[in-house]
């Protein structure tokens, strides 16, 4: 009887509610959602790719915090390093398969282990993405805060779907899970920079802003009056200054240590 009366309620309820998809989702990931390489003229495996003199050098420092014969920890940064290299100003970017190849020789890997870690991170994008990639946070608060109509403007406003990218080149959009700014729901990320508190208005302002003056002309962060993650009572608590942990002098606590160890053993002995 509970059954048919929960079927009933979604039947009546269906048409008035968008439900979202979850076997959609690796569709909306763009270059995420592949697990083979695509050539394109852009990304060949013989495409004369090198890190510059700066990132190079860059390099160096990440693969000398690893122990000898153990650079192969610095895949990740070095991944980031040369994605990075290929956005603009150091962000966004993508990582054509000669970046991987590169990253490989560098830290003396199979090109295979580059390629398996590029392919598990969604941080790594393996297909060439615009100027501005926007993650648009599609997870519960988000959801629940309006992230369907931001995803509705930003398509309408651009002109393409979610995991597209736009005909000037500019954009590339795709829905991602919690981007870990759930207070300030719904949010999207552009690149590195976080943008929140958004409505409809609020993410055409943003985007009409990159468009005509680029990242210096957004506002980053909450878009609304609010600064941080504020509500609209301000602080609540913590309202006095946090007091600094205390300084703890180790080299002289293991000495402390060893010397009840010391005289521990001397009594046992003496006893």
């Amino acid at each position: 009887m509970a059954r048919s009366a929960l079927s009933l309620c979604v039947k009546q309820l269906a048409p008035s509610l968008r439900l979202r998809s979850l076997h959609s989702t690796p569709a909306r990931f763009g270059g995420h959602g592949i697990s083979v390489h695509r050539p394109t003229p852009d990304n060949q495996q013989d495409t004369e790719w090198d890190f510059t003199d700066a990132n190079w050098a860059q390099l160096q420092v990440l693969i000398a915090k690893y122990p000898p014969n153990c650079q192969a920890g610095a895949c990740i940064p070095a991944l980031d390093l040369a994605q990075r290299q290929q956005g603009e100003d150091g962000r966004g970017g993508w990582l054509p398969v000669s970046a991987m190849n590169k990253v490989a020789e560098a830290l003396s890997m199979p090109p295979i282990r580059v390629y398996e870690v590029a392919s598990f991170y969604t941080m790594f994008n393996r297909e060439k993405v615009g100027k501005y990639l926007i993650q648009i946070c599609g997870t519960t608060p988000c959801q629940l805060n309006g992230a369907e109509r931001i995803i509705d403007t930003i398509e309408e406003q651009l002109g393409v779907k979610t995991g597209g990218t736009s005909a000037d080149g500019l954009f590339t959009t795709m829905e991602v899970e919690c981007l870990g700014a759930c207070v300030n729901a719904p949010m999207v990320q552009i690149n590195d920079d976080f943008y929140e508190d958004l409505t409809e208005e609020r993410i055409k302002k943003v985007l009409d802003q990159l468009k005509q003056g680029g990242r210096d002309a957004t506002h980053i962060g909450p878009q609304g009056k609010r600064q941080g993650c504020n509500g609209p009572q301000g602080n609540t608590s913590l309202m006095g200054a946090i007091p600094k942990a205390p300084c703890r002098d180790f080299a002289a606590l293991k000495k402390q240590v060893a010397a009840e160890e010391a005289a521990k053993a001397k009594e046992s002995a003496s006893a």
